[in-house]
């Protein structure tokens, strides 16, 4: 008995490592036929098969997500991939929750992502994927929390397969050509966007709290939360004359002269405004700012600026500013309300300079670029008439503060002045947008030349150029905390992307000091800050929240990876990453293989990752304090090799 047991066992544990080898086979053979469907693979190159994807819960493949030796997921982010989506390569993969492909060149139609029945997350945007989307793209994915197209060429009507989806918490259809009504959506949805597109008709009653910055930028959508459709307003109205044809059949023919003598008077004087309205705007040279690229850098209609910065006209400000009028001539209520109109209407110069160099027409008439876009934010890029070139970043949702609180901020902040820091020029206030308009930096982002540099046809960041990134970055923190010590993170959404490069490379630190003036209902989507440790397990930012995004931009500068690429859920950051690998195997695993150094310079490389470790802490406490990781940060050396002979 027992022999034959044995040999029962002995059977049963084979046959389980035969499955598991078959399994694993036929997950190498679905992403090696994935990966055939991509153009543009370099960033893949580690999909090969001389290892499993999965050991674990690490994944030996980049962009792959595993869980107990599992594929899971895909988070194919920023790798400049082309070509399709071969969704039934991967069709087969019965543990696939999630697969991210935002930030590539995908200029394909819908690939038929139902066939995953056990997604919950799908991020495809910032892409070009283009043509309708079947109206039954969705059918049948219950699993579905959060879908973000965002950025993308998708036309036609929105899927009525979306708003039948019994758990679907997050959509972002935004920057897109979605045509049509919106569907009527069963559920709540937390958060949502369908801006920039072009849909009409009534907005859902399932949707009416969301913000209305989630709905900008198409014109013939109505109701809540944006204008009454023309149908409320009319039910607001008297009867019309179908419902009271018996009372309009009584009216004689002296009353009907009267009517008609009441619309030629009414034609008249509108003759009459529109010839003084038409004889200003040829004054004021409205034309000419009509005809400029930069028109839509304020405001979601041209009512926005109307006419020349001495001669302004439209409703009244809500705003309740006691502002002088500079002519004095106007009686008080007049005064008030031309004043306030003034004030909203103009830039506030925070750096005399730049008061000097151009006002709110020549950035009217300036040809814009935009340079990135997301549901809460805008930035363009506006060439003056001068030639001049200066950056517009436009905030859709920072009404967190009032306008005297918010000017007093700002000026705050236009009194810094650092190399390492870009200094405000000037801003432009209005209850729900604000424009903050900086200098325009030659070299683009830090993220630019760390994941796009071969896109862009530039070279590597080689050791010397990194540290000196690394430590201007210091520095200006430091000075940030110097000089704002009241605020709690003083820049509060540090990252690669805010981090942009002179002309000798040299680093300059943007969008800081911005957490006092941002609405917190939002601040956790967009801010660095609010996805630290500390935050995410209490609730709050500290201190040292600004040592933990320097930390966390050190590694990426090192590893070459990005933070986000790492899965949050699952409490694995690129810090723990880095720790979990030994020290011994950091120069062939941790550091970035694009990155050139010197032999001498190992160590100094060591030296600066185990310090952005220490600001990596997870217990605040134990994290270096701002002033310890920047003087640690100094004494980082490049160490050149001067004696070949000595290797």
């Amino acid at each position: 008995m027992a022999p034959q047991f044995f040999i029962t066992s002995l059977t049963i544990f084979f046959f389980s490592i035969l499955v598991k080898f078959s399994s694993s086979i036929s997950d190498i053979d679905s992403l090696l036929l994935l990966k055939t469907s991509f153009q543009n693979t370099v960033a893949l190159s580690s999909w090969n098969t001389s290892i499993p994807p999965c050991d674990g819960d690490h994944a030996n493949w980049s962009g792959v997500l595993c869980y107990r030796g599992h594929i899971w997921g895909f988070k194919l982010e920023n790798m400049n991939l082309k070509g399709t989506i071969d969704v039934n390569a991967i069709k087969d993969l019965p543990y696939i929750r999630t697969i991210s492909f935002m930030h590539n060149q995908f200029d394909s139609p819908w690939p038929n992502l139902n066939k995953l029945t056990g997604l919950k997350t799908i991020f495809l945007s910032d892409n070009k994927f283009s043509g309708d989307v079947p109206d039954d793209a969705f059918k049948g994915m219950q699993w579905l929390k959060k879908i973000h197209l965002s950025n993308n060429q998708l036309t036609g009507p929105i899927p009525s397969s979306l708003a039948s989806l019994p758990r679907l918490m997050s959509l972002k259809l935004d920057g897109n050509k979605f045509s049509g009504p919106i569907p009527q959506f069963q559920r709540t949805i937390k958060s949502f966007s369908v801006a920039n597109n072009q849909l009409e008709g009534q907005i859902p009653a399932t949707l009416s709290k969301i913000p209305a910055s989630s709905f900008s930028g198409n014109e013939k959508l109505c109701g809540a939360p944006l204008g009454p459709c023309s149908s409320q307003k009319k039910s607001l109205s008297p009867p019309s004359s179908s419902s009271s044809s018996s009372s309009s059949s009584s009216i004689d023919a002296h009353g009907i002269w009267f009517v008609v003598l009441a619309s030629l008077a009414l034609l008249v004087i509108a003759a009459v405004i529109l010839f003084f309205i038409i004889r200003r705007k040829k004054k004021s040279e409205q034309g000419a700012l009509e005809e400029g690229g930069g028109v839509g850098l304020i405001g979601t209609s041209n009512r926005t600026v109307e006419s020349s910065s001495t001669q302004k006209r439209g409703p009244s400000s809500s705003n309740n500013d006691n502002s002088d009028d500079p002519g004095g001539s106007r009686k008080s209520r007049g005064s008030s309300n031309n004043s306030s109109r003034r004030e909203e209407m103009k830039l506030s110069f925070v750096r005399e300079e730049a008061s000097e160099q151009f006002d709110l027409q020549d950035l009217l008439r300036a040809s814009a670029e935009i340079l990135g876009s997301s549901c809460h934010s805008s930035s363009y890029k506006a060439v003056l008439l001068s030639g001049s070139t200066v950056v517009v970043k436009r905030f859709k949702q920072m009404n967190n503060v009032g306008r005297e609180e918010f000017k007093e901020h700002m000026r705050r902040l236009g009194r810094l002045n650092h190399p390492n820091l870009i200094p405000l020029l000037a801003y432009y206030y209005k209850r729900d947008e604000k424009l903050f308009i900086t200098p325009s930096i030659p070299n683009g982002s830090l993220a630019v030349r760390l994941h796009g540099y071969k896109a862009i046809g530039q070279v590597s960041l080689d050791w010397p150029k990194r540290l000196k990134i690394v430590k201007g970055v210091a520095q200006g923190i430091a000075y940030l905390y110097q000089e704002l010590p009241n605020l709690i993170a003083p820049h509060g959404n540090l990252k690669s992307s805010n981090v942009l490069l002179g002309e000798s490379m040299e680093p300059i630190i943007t969008d800081y000091g911005s957490v006092p003036v941002t609405n917190q209902d939002i601040a956790h989507e967009i801010m660095v800050a609010y996805k630290s440790p500390e935050y995410l397990q209490h609730g709050r930012i500290t201190k040292k929240t600004d040592v933990w995004s320097l930390g966390l931009l050190i590694l990426e500068i090192l590893t070459g990876k990005f933070p986000a690429n790492f899965v949050q859920q699952s409490e694995l950051s690129l810090a723990n990453w880095v720790d979990s690998i030994a020290q011994e195997e950091w120069t062939s695993q941790v550091f970035d293989k694009d990155m050139e150094f010197s032999r001498n310079s190992e160590g100094e490389i060591y030296k600066l990752l185990n310090i952005a470790l220490a600001c990596c802490d997870i217990d605040v406490d134990k994290r270096l304090d701002l002033q310890e990781a920047v003087d640690r940060i100094q004494e980082v050396q490049i160490q050149e090799d001067n004696n070949e002979e000595d290797l």
